[in-house]
């Protein structure tokens, strides 16, 4: 019998996230994002936010870092910024004759790249090691990245003017999107009555980043049986095969679903991942990785319909 909680030895147990809880005391509404960007954090997966200005993204990430006690940076990401601006360079302290290294701002446990965008692909480049190898060169020189390590990046939307457009290998370098909406009108009236507060933040440390390391590696005890293994492939390749789609997702979706899987089931307090787990994943993991052929696009299919019709089609593994 295919069984997803009995089938193995579980070494720890998944606790409650008193992160979380504290970064939503102080951000108002949100709830799926905090959660989501939680997910984030704990498989190691950067993000991808999109969403208007004004809505919190900036005070969402330092939140986070403070929670956890970790470095914060924000990058204001311009055409006339170069890649030694984001991760260091070598400079010459002429009053000891000496080369030193100066570090950029991508060495801090949260990285915010607002209008990511915006920089040229020559600088978006310069992220890419960063996002994907823990590590930056500099002048021939391998340093690693503090740990916990993630990006969260915004974007113009597309076609602003001054923008250089993502190509679809940086893209799929981003673990998840997530969409940050405008809050309801009781959300928002919320936030003018609390305004002071929200423009003076307090929000207290709640577990250092060894701590979250830990929690990091408690993820990757999470069992994930063969069935939905099997799933997370068979959602992944049924959309591969869709005649709408122009591109479809890579292996690092279905690798991104797997490990999100794991995150998302410990965070909900259980040792083993269910097929609710993928399902809650698959807009926020595959979204950006679908490019629909342009017939189609005029018709009105967007990568969101075709992921509702995956997610309809494919069997859903039986406990």
């Amino acid at each position: 019998m295919r069984d997803w909680r009995r089938t193995y030895n579980m070494r720890v147990e998944p606790k409650p996230s008193k992160v979380l809880e504290e970064v939503s005391r102080l951000i108002i509404g949100k709830g799926d994002v905090l959660k989501m960007l939680w997910v984030a954090l704990l498989s190691e997966g950067h993000v991808l936010l999109e969403g208007p200005p004004g809505v919190g993204k900036t005070l969402i990430a330092r939140s986070f870092a403070q929670a956890i006690g970790g470095a914060f940076k924000r990058m204001q990401m311009t055409p006339d910024l170069l890649p030694a601006d984001l991760i260091g360079t070598t400079y010459y302290r002429i009053s000891e004759g000496v080369w030193d290294l100066k570090y950029g701002p991508i060495f801090a446990n949260v990285v915010l790249a607002d209008e990511l965008n915006r920089a040229t692909p020559k600088t978006q480049a310069a992220l890419i090691e960063a996002m994907q190898e823990y590590q930056v060169t500099i002048e021939g020189k391998t340093l690693p990245l503090p740990k916990p390590f993630i990006v969260l990046a915004t974007q113009l939307p597309y076609g602003s003017e001054g923008t250089y457009p993502l190509t679809e290998v940086f893209i799929d370098r981003f673990a998840y999107k997530i969409e940050v909406e405008y809050p309801t009108l009781g959300e928002e009236l919320e936030i003018i009555t609390r305004i002071d507060e929200l423009e003076r933040p307090t929000i207290t440390q709640v577990a250092t980043p060894e701590e979250i390391q830990a929690q990091v590696e408690e993820v990757r005890k999470i069992h994930v049986s063969e069935a939905v293994k099997r799933y997370i492939v068979d959602l992944v390749d049924s959309i591969r095969s869709m005649e709408e789609v122009r591109l479809g997702p890579s292996p690092r979706a279905s690798i991104w679903l797997y490990k999100g899987g794991r995150a998302l089931a410990y965070v909900e307090g259980r040792s083993y991942v269910i097929p609710d787990d993928i399902k809650a994943l698959a807009k926020p993991v595959l979204m950006h990785r679908i490019r629909i052929k342009p017939e189609y696009e005029v018709e009105g299919v967007q990568p969101e319909t075709v992921i509702g019709r995956a997610l309809e089609g494919v069997e859903v593994p039986k406990a």
